[in-house]
C-alpha cells in the first residue's frame, strides 16, 4: 500500500507538461535595444560636435578669406580724389588665394558694392557612427563679409 501513492505521484509529475519560463531572454533583447540607443546617442553627440566644429571652421575661413581681400585699397583712387575703396579684382584675388592656401576647393568670392567683398565656403565631412544609418557626410556653410573702414580723418 505504501508502494502506490509514489508510483501515482511519479505517473502525475510525468504527465505535467514541462513549463518554460516565458520571460526567459528578455534581458538579452532589452540589451540590444539599448545597445543600439546608445550608438545612436553616440552618434548624434560625436558626429553632432563635429558637424559644430565644421560650421564654425567654416565661418572663421570665411572671414579670414574675407578681410585679406577687403584690405587691398585701390591706391590710385585714394591718391588722386581721396576716396578709399577696395580693389575688387585684387581683392578677389587675395580671398581666393586664402582659401585654396587653406586647403578649400568650394568657395565664393564676390565684391559687396565698392567697399566690401563677401566670400562663401562650404565644408563637406564624413560622418563617423551616423554612416551606419546612411547619413555618409554633413555640409556645414559659412558666410562673411568684410568691409573697408578708414580712420578718422584730421584732427588736432
Amino acid at each position: 500500500m505504501n508502494q502506490q501513492p509514489a508510483v501515482f505521484v511519479c505517473f502525475i509529475w510525468r504527465l505535467r507538461p514541462l513549463r518554460k519560463d516565458p520571460e526567459r531572454g528578455a534581458l538579452s533583447l532589452m540589451i540590444v535595444a539599448l545597445a543600439v540607443g546608445l550608438v545612436a546617442v553616440a552618434g548624434i553627440v560625436v558626429d553632432g560636435g563635429a558637424k559644430l566644429t565644421a560650421g564654425q571652421n567654416a565661418a572663421a575661413v570665411a572671414q579670414e578669406a574675407a578681410r585679406a581681400g577687403a584690405t587691398t585699397v585701390n591706391v590710385s583712387d585714394a591718391y588722386s580724389a581721396g576716396v578709399y575703396v577696395v580693389d575688387q579684382q585684387r581683392a578677389m584675388q587675395a580671398a581666393r588665394a586664402y582659401l585654396v592656401k587653406a586647403g578649400l576647393h568650394h568657395f565664393s568670392v564676390a565684391a559687396a558694392g565698392s567697399r566690401a567683398i563677401r566670400v562663401t565656403v562650404t565644408i563637406t565631412k564624413p560622418t563617423k557612427f551616423l554612416a551606419l544609418i546612411g547619413i555618409g557626410t554633413f555640409t556645414c556653410t559659412g558666410v562673411a563679409t568684410a568691409t573697408l573702414v578708414t580712420g578718422v580723418a584730421g584732427g588736432t
